[in-house]
């Protein structure tokens, strides 16, 4: 009985932390069926570029979708259009005159998509305008008429359904994404402010500056599928865009002090600043972890007493280190890291007030403001 009830909870678990991959699976079944239903309904000549459509613009979430929908439906048609004049205008009645028709409607449409990879499927439609009607004996018009049509079907059946069923707003995607890349950031900070006083390898600088990278491109992604929904009035919530500058911002004033912590600090400026610079690690980290949480749970932002108290140790630090003289001695590239690193530290301190007012913006915007209710 104990095995059971473990294993019970051990499924609820995974099913908990594979919701939104579950409901998109959901929802691109229904799409196919209902698409394949639609289409059988209107007699199209095949349905199963209706039921293709259908699951290929069922995203993961309404922004998503609504861009692979107007994506694939403006390469659908440009593809049908262009393949159609090329199939109508120049005669192919033999597999030679065939071959340099097809060549002539694929390698413009190729290089479109090669330039702009959400027309892809362009000189794939172009393709199927031109041979489709060998096997299905319709005209070039028909074949395009019928391809726009089914895929037509196919894309609004996929987008009404993600938000009709189950609908994912790209908002709290935003907010989990957002709270990640402040983990990332706070755990890089730790790593390189030790390097400060202790050096940091290339390659460990390149491996903490390329993980937060990747995920501000995570972040861009989904906040531009936010950003996407709210213009088409499909959901409410906070501008994503003074979030991710911030994060950006922050990334940025890391990369300052990575490039200073290539060196490490003179010994005598290191014994001396190791103490207020760990401070400021783990005020700094904590602030950016708390933050994280508090995006997660929509509670107020954290204060910034430690990290001000903290500032405020490695100001007086350095006042005494001024005062003794010791910064005339420094060469120029050390003179150039050392004020570095005070810049970058006030810089994140404000960005971390802009960082405050973020938090706090997307506190106060309610839970279930993420979507709009449908109406129909």
């Amino acid at each position: 009985m104990t095995r059971i009830t473990g294993l019970w909870t051990w499924l609820g678990d995974q099913l908990g932390h594979s919701r939104v991959q579950l409901g998109l699976s959901f929802r691109a079944t229904v799409a196919a069926v209902v698409s394949l239903a639609l289409a059988q309904f209107l007699n199209l000549p095949l349905p199963l570029w209706a039921v293709l459509t259908a699951v290929i613009v069922t995203q993961i979430s309404v922004g998503r979708s609504l861009k692979a929908t107007i994506d694939y439906l403006v390469g659908t048609v440009g593809g049908a259009l262009y393949g159609g004049v090329i199939a109508v205008l120049i005669p192919h009645s033999n597999e030679i005159a065939l071959l340099a028709v097809l060549a002539l409607a694929v390698a413009p449409l190729a290089l479109i998509a090669a330039m702009k990879p959400s027309l892809t499927v362009a000189p794939i439609t172009a393709i199927i305008v031109l041979l489709v009607p060998a096997i299905t004996h319709a005209s070039p018009v028909a074949s395009a008429f019928d391809r726009v049509l089914e895929v037509a079907l196919g894309g609004f059946t996929g987008f009404f359904v993600s938000f009709l069923l189950f609908p994912s707003s790209a908002h709290p995607l935003v907010v989990e994404a957002a709270a990640r890349t402040l983990a990332q950031l706070a755990n890089a900070l730790s790593e390189l402010l030790a390097g400060l006083t202790q050096g940091l390898d290339v390659d460990a600088l390149h491996r903490i500056q390329d993980g937060i990278g990747r995920a501000l491109v995570q972040l861009n992604v989904v906040g531009a599928e936010a950003e996407r929904e709210r213009s088409a009035r499909l959901a409410v919530g906070p501008d994503t865009g003074p979030l991710l500058r911030t994060l950006l911002r922050l990334r940025h004033d890391l990369v300052m002090i990575g490039r200073a912590a290539i060196i490490p600090l003179p010994d005598a400026f290191g014994t001396r600043l190791e103490p207020p610079l760990a401070q400021i690690g783990v005020a700094f980290a904590n602030y950016m972890r708390a933050s994280s949480a508090a995006l997660l749970a929509r509670r107020k932002p954290p204060s910034l007493d430690a990290v001000e108290a903290a500032l405020e140790a490695y100001a007086a630090q350095i006042g005494a280190l001024r005062r003794e003289g010791l910064t005339r001695s420094l060469p120029g590239d050390a003179a150039e890291r050392f004020f570095a690193i005070g810049f970058a530290l006030e810089q994140m301190h404000q960005n971390f007030r802009d960082l405050e007012r973020c938090v706090a913006e997307w506190v106060e915007s309610p839970k279930g403001a993420d979507r709009k209710s449908p109406t129909i």
